[in-house]
């Protein structure tokens, strides 16, 4: 899937994921390729995405959101 992870600094990450994982407001989720199309509110707390080689990364946000669209694009708005 494409993942693209926005801040009000920028662009943090715009690329091929296999993966993310964040807590939302109803708990936590996981997304991976081709997930169905979704839109959540994120919560405070540690998200962590792994791409196509198996690296993973971790970020600590406060809020946000995430919308997975049905062309595979996953946007996530963090702050």
């Amino acid at each position: 899937m494409m993942l693209r992870i926005l801040s009000p600094k920028g662009v943090e990450f715009e690329g091929d994921a296999k993966s993310l994982n964040a807590k939302s407001a109803s708990g936590e989720i996981t997304v991976l390729d081709h997930h169905h199309p979704l839109m959540t509110v994120l919560a405070k707390g540690l998200m962590t995405t792994e791409d196509l080689s198996g690296i993973k990364k971790e970020i600590e946000i406060e809020s946000g959101f995430l919308e997975m669209d049905d062309q595979n694009t996953l946007t996530v708005f963090i702050n």
